[in-house]
């Protein structure tokens, strides 16, 4: 049964979602089959698109909204929350 999650994340103070860390964020993304969605403020994006993860400016500090829907749903938040917590 598909399930869907959904968690907070803050980008470290020094990192903007910028192409090598918003590179990092899609590789982990695309390891899951979940569809992944990551918003900051209002706007929302693909997040196994770099185009659409570019195209959100995320800025050192900000939050972003992680959704996931489907069987490792779970295990995709996690791993991106890893992931964002390890860009430098």
């Amino acid at each position: 049964m598909p399930t869907s999650s959904e968690t907070l994340v803050k980008l470290p103070a020094n990192v903007a979602l910028h192409a090598r860390p918003a590179a990092d964020f899609v590789r982990t993304a695309m390891r899951f089959e979940a569809d992944i969605a990551v918003a900051v403020d209002e706007r929302e994006a693909d997040a196994k698109s770099l185009l659409d993860v570019l195209s959100l400016g995320a800025k050192g500090s900000a939050t972003l909204r992680l959704r996931a829907d489907g069987d490792d749903a779970p295990g995709a938040l996690d791993a991106l929350a890893a992931c964002v917590a390890a860009l430098e």
